[in-house]
This record gives structure tokens, sequence and C-alpha cells, in this order.
């Protein structure tokens, strides 16, 4: 089902995770190049966006295999983050903590890129992460939360609960994420 009409530039996919969208940008090409709208906050309300846009940052990841995540916020500083890749490829995770939903620790992967023109709208109560499919990836991700360290919270991505098929084998993973913890051990079914 696509939720879109003419005169809006986006296209939007609902994914088998209740409230994750996929974001596909209509660009307009001529002989100069192309123009994208790459976010309209009335469109995107549409698609589900609730809240502003408060943070945009931006990831550079140096080499294919590496993985970034899996982050998330508690609340009252869980946030709704839109992913787009603007150099190279990446396989974009978003993990549904959600408790008592019927999705509940199930995971969606999305390949975004340069070239394919995808965003990944993520809702709050999901955990995101992504792993780079070629080297010199750069990544834009908008929030409507500003990160707040003391709320932050994470799991293992290697985590056999999740069973996240990552497309590379895993190359790279910070310190920090490499030591996040697994479902089974400290979730203890807290809902986010």
């Amino acid at each position: 089902m696509v939720l879109s009409n003419k005169s809006q530039r986006f296209d939007v996919f609902p994914t088998p995770l209740a409230g994750l969208m996929v974001i596909q940008r209509r660009p307009i090409e001529d002989e100069r190049g192309s123009f994208c709208r790459f976010f309209c906050s009335e469109e995107f309300r549409n698609a589900g966006l609730n809240k502003p846009i408060v943070q945009v940052n931006h990831t550079v990841t140096k080499k294919a295999g590496a993985v970034r995540g899996l982050h998330f916020q508690y609340p009252p500083h869980a946030e709704t983050k839109i992913v787009s890749c603007i150099k190279g490829e990446i396989f974009d995770v978003a993990v549904d903590l959600r408790k008592g939903s019927p999705t509940f620790l199930r995971w969606h992967g999305e390949k975004l890129s340069a070239s394919n023109n995808k965003s990944l709208l993520i809702p709050e109560g999901f955990a995101h992460g992504f792993q780079a499919m070629t080297d010199d990836c750069e990544v834009v991700y908008l929030t409507t939360a500003p990160y707040t360290p003391d709320s932050e919270g994470g799991f293992n991505v290697q985590d056999p609960c999740l069973g996240i098929k990552w497309p590379l084998l895993i190359t790279k993973i910070s310190c920090k994420d490499k030591i996040q913890k697994f479902v089974e051990s400290s979730y203890g079914g807290e809902s986010l």
C-alpha cells in the first residue's frame, strides 16, 4: 500500500512492524541533474511523524561491514528518527521494543543508499542500528529529541534472541557497542 498523491514528493510504504515506514523520495530530474525534497513536515506528519525535528546528525563510516547500534533513548527522551544514506549504501535495522506489540522484539531491515532515495521513519519504541555495505558511507538522521546520555539504551547487534541477519560479516563495532547487553539477560520486558 502506498500512501501518497501526485502533489507529494514522497511515497510512504508501511513495513511489517506497525509505525515503521519506508519513505521513498521522488526526485525531479532534467539535463542539469536532479532536485529532491529531503524533508517536509506536512508530508511526514501524514506518515506518522507527530513531533517536530529538533536535531540532525551525520555519521561517516569508513569501512564496509562496520556496524553502529542498536541504540534507543528511554522516555521521556524517546525519539522518532528519519534515517537516510547520502553516500554509499547501508543496511538499516529497526527492532520493535514496544511491550504488548504483536511484533515485540522483531526486526526489519532496509537497504538505504544515495541512489535509491529511501529513508526509514523509525518511531519511538524502536532500537536502531545499521551496517555499512560500502566503504565511506554517510548517513544523516533527523530526530525528534536531542541526544540525552542519561536516557540512552542499547542492545548487542549480535544478540541471538534478536537474530538480526546482517548481510556482511561484521568487521567493526565500537567498544561501547560491543559491550551492550543482550535482551535475554537484562531487558526484563520493560516497555519503552
